[in-house]
């Protein structure tokens, strides 16, 4: 039986710019977005012997569905059909480690400096690719100590002072791996006159979607709806997050792929920079001091899918001082957990080499970018050091 609202393919027009768009087909044998969703999915409905393995290639960027003017749900059609057709034929250790950052994060964070000694060694790195399949070439993220929530309600007890308020939805590299990214948004919200909640939380899921763990994805989705939506009722506090998939998985694929009702939140949450494009629009704008820094810009999948880019580089370029480059749009590679596993390594790398290559091209003095792992695939690659927006923005409040 096919439900309508699964039909999307049925709108593809064959233009094949999805394919011209892709990342992954440009570097690789999969046969692009429009062969590996709404072409073959026509068929799969009928005969799923027709699936082949080439699926497991697409990263699920989005960066097809940016592109295409029908509206097709492009990449959800293909993530549906791994779930569907490509059965897990065994348990994979390295894939239960990446997908569950809640439990590694908490982990971590109680022995962190025991934690990033060991893996940064050698031959750390070379047991986890023998025997897990993470690649040794990957600088793998280092952990605070400590949780940012325990470091909120320490350092921040005066939030309440303020006239407006937002839920920070931290998310897991905040939480575990950034503190001062934390500590910079409530700087900078602060200086807007706007107060910093958080509320109890669970990882988004976009590792355990991508990984493959789908009712462990809609356990924590659902937690997260129930959570967000108590504290909207009762106090109507716009919802922020610094991490652009975390946004997107929240307002999107709660629902288009998990099935959840999450219209009590979705129109309530936005992305940082354009909830502060917001506040500066309105005339609520903290004195700024120059920030003389030359900056590259890259902007992430996730958020070009939310048609958030245009907030940021705004932001960016009203900061007095920044000599800012937009890089041209180009994927990186990493694609979350993707680029983490040996079997897709020298893929992301292929996919990023020219993201790479402008970036030492533009030389400058730092890299600038929304998402979390694109910052960790670009300083693995590149001689230089990358921040968040919020991180910049921070910089130029003047106390």
């Amino acid at each position: 039986m096919i439900k309508l609202q699964n039909i999307s393919f049925d709108h593809c027009i064959k233009c094949t710019i999805c394919n011209v768009y892709c990342p992954v087909a440009r570097v690789s044998l999969f046969p692009g977005p429009k062969q590996s969703g709404p072409d073959t999915e026509r068929f799969r409905i009928k005969s799923p012997e027709l699936v082949d393995s080439t699926l497991k290639l697409c990263s699920n960027c989005k960066r097809c569905e940016i592109a295409c003017p029908s509206n097709v749900k492009i990449a959800d059609i293909i993530q549906e059909a791994k779930w569907k057709y490509l059965k897990r034929r065994w348990f994979r250790p390295r894939d239960l480690i990446l997908s569950r950052t809640d439990l590694m994060g908490k982990f971590a964070t109680l022995f962190n400096s025991i934690v990033n000694f060991f893996t940064r060694r050698s031959i750390v790195k070379f047991f986890l690719y023998l025997f897990i399949g993470i690649p040794y070439q990957k600088t793998l993220p280092e952990y605070e100590n400590g949780t940012f929530e325990k470091h909120f309600y320490k350092n921040y007890p005066d939030q309440n002072k303020f006239p407006d308020h937002v839920v920070f939805f931290h998310g897991c590299f905040v939480n575990y791996n950034n503190h001062k990214l934390g500590r910079d948004l409530v700087k900078v919200l602060n200086s807007l006159n706007v107060g910093v909640n958080l509320v109890k939380e669970k990882c988004c899921g976009v590792p355990l979607i991508a990984n493959g763990y789908i009712n462990k994805a809609k356990k924590n989705a659902q937690y997260n709806i129930n959570s967000l939506s108590e504290i909207h009722e009762k106090s109507n506090f716009k919802i922020v997050s610094t991490s652009s998939s975390c946004t997107y998985a929240l307002k999107n694929e709660y629902s288009n792929l998990l099935n959840l009702d999450n219209s009590a939140i979705s129109n309530e949450i936005e992305y940082i920079t354009k909830f502060i494009y917001d506040r500066f629009e309105s005339g609520n704008i903290f004195k700024m001091k120059p920030v003389p820094l030359r900056a590259a810009y890259h902007s992430p999948c996730h958020l070009e899918r939310l048609g958030g880019v245009i907030y940021t580089i705004d932001l960016l370029k009203r900061i007095p001082g920044l000599d800012l480059v937009i890089l041209h749009s180009e994927c990186c590679g990493i694609a979350g957990t993707y680029g983490f596993k040996k079997e897709y390594y020298k893929l992301s790398q292929d996919i990023g080499k020219d993201l790479f290559r402008s970036i030492e091209t533009a030389n400058p003095e730092i890299v600038i970018t929304d998402c979390e792992t694109c910052a960790l695939q670009i300083e693995m690659n590149t001689q230089f050091k990358v921040l968040h927006p919020v991180n910049i923005l921070a910089m130029a409040v003047k106390e």
